[in-house]
């Protein structure tokens, strides 16, 4: 039989508690902006070029021909390669839906509305809904890449 010593009965009940706190606490999840830092207009428009980019289109599927029929819309997937130092420039998602996948490396985004700068890794979903714009620069050493699924209306919008 197990002898529990007095300070024991106290510290086992104090870690339980601790323990069951900790894991009700809602943490920030990696690659988003900690609800504190979020602020309308937090960063302008920069008028950056893109930079040690690389875009190339997986594939495209003109939603108005399916079912669904989303006229003047395309469901697209997208590879981006950025270089260590590279810069994806400034740009809306108000009427461009996306998820973005980090496949390798690290990467920053300077959103609209956040204070602080978002840092992305490896194995990070990044929505980017209505009310997002930004531009993300490579400030590692490593080549990152994206995968990009996004909504695009029009054909000829070029921007990342």
């Amino acid at each position: 039989m197990l002898k529990h010593s007095p300070l024991s009965r106290l510290i086992w009940p104090g870690l339980a508690i601790a323990g069951a706190l900790a894991l009700s606490a809602q943490p920030v999840l990696a690659g988003e902006c900690p609800a504190d830092k979020i602020k309308p207009n937090a960063h302008q428009m920069v008028d950056y070029k893109p930079v040690g980019v690389t875009d190339t289109t997986l594939g495209a599927i003109d939603l108005g021909k399916q079912p669904a029929h989303i006229e003047g819309r395309e469901l697209r997937f997208r590879k981006l390669t950025i270089e260590p130092g590279g810069i994806v420039p400034w740009h809306s998602h108000d009427d461009r839906p996306a998820l973005i996948f980090v496949q390798q490396g690290e990467i920053v985004e300077y959103a609209s509305n956040c204070v602080d700068p978002i840092v992305h890794k490896a194995g990070d979903i990044r929505p980017e809904v209505f009310g997002t714009s930004h531009w993300w620069k490579n400030l590692g050493k490593e080549t990152v890449i994206l995968y990009v699924g996004d909504v695009r209306k029009d054909p000829n919008d070029h921007n990342m």
